[in-house]
């Protein structure tokens, strides 16, 4: 009975053991993804957009984008690329 109680008591602290270490690791990634969300926070404000206007100014910069591809196709010389 006694050796039985000392082997859950060992499993017990190996267990505690593992669990503080899975702590260490996940607070230790938290303040990595928190240093993270800072500095997109900050680059963000260098950029003056708000994080709540991401998706629209993803949309605008895609517009702008295809625009430019567009009007960069069209400068080209179709005798050009007929070649190719």
């Amino acid at each position: 009975m006694a050796a039985e109680n000392e082997k859950r008591i060992a499993e017990l602290k190996e267990q505690i053991e593992k669990a503080k270490q899975l702590k260490y690791k996940y607070e230790a990634r938290l303040d990595e993804l928190q240093r993270q969300r800072e500095r997109l926070m900050a680059e963000l404000a260098d950029l003056q957009v708000r994080p709540e206007d991401l998706e629209s100014e993803i949309a605008k910069l895609r517009t702008e984008v295809d625009a430019l591809l567009r009007e960069a196709g069209a400068l080209l010389p179709a005798d050009l690329l007929r070649g190719y």
